[in-house]
């Protein structure tokens, strides 16, 4: 019995084959994985996107906010990966650098956010791991559902949103629950609570 062995795609294999207008995708361990959410999960989403926009503009900061920007990442195994978080957040002049090219970067962007979901490993481990290695300077993890496991949440399981910073190539966290105010080193001056993130959701 012979065994074929499927090639793995390349970053750029994956810029070229992305399903552009029928998704949103990720390169996972050298294949095009979906990664679709539920409404609630985007209604988390388009509510930081709005919030985060607002603040840019509000204090004249040079960022572009957007929930399409992908980037190239590596795995610890070396593997090139290439992420689409939730929320992205650039600097204008990186992202503004070649407007003909298409949406993915190679450089690190300035903060990302990952709304969890079933799949809350990749969030806390998997993409943990690769964007502390890229050098994204913030990393949202934002557990609204209180899905992760209790090692990260607690007992009893409370929703939560952990805010990692990068500080001389590690993150550091700070957590955030209930009526907390999220502390941002990007947007100092934001005031969103939990509460408000999980009533975004509009789940009740």
């Amino acid at each position: 019995m012979t065994q074929t062995l499927v090639k793995k795609l390349t970053f750029e294999d994956f810029l070229d084959l992305y399903p552009d207008g029928y998704g949103f995708y990720e390169l996972v361990n050298g294949e095009i994985v979906p990664v679709e959410a539920t409404r609630a999960h985007k209604n988390v989403a388009r509510y930081l996107v709005k919030s985060f926009d607002r603040e840019n503009e509000r204090l004249g900061l040079d960022y572009i906010v957007d929930k399409d920007i992908v980037f190239r990442t590596f795995a610890s195994s070396g593997v090139v990966q290439g992420r689409k978080p939730d929320v992205g957040v650039v600097s204008a002049s990186i992202w503004n650098a070649n407007v003909t090219a298409y949406g993915a970067l190679t450089e690190p962007i300035q903060l990302a956010v990952e709304v969890v979901s079933t799949n809350w490993e990749d969030d806390y481990v998997d993409k943990f791991d690769e964007y502390q290695r890229l050098g994204i300077s913030e990393y949202w993890i934002v557990d609204y559902l209180a899905i992760a496991s209790r090692s990260y949440l607690g007992n009893p399981k409370v929703p939560k949103v952990f805010v990692y910073q990068l500080i001389e190539g590690s993150y550091q966290v700070n957590s955030f629950q209930g009526d907390d105010i999220i502390i941002s080193p990007t947007f100092p001056e934001l005031k969103i609570t939990v509460s408000q993130i999980i009533t975004a959701a509009k789940l009740f």
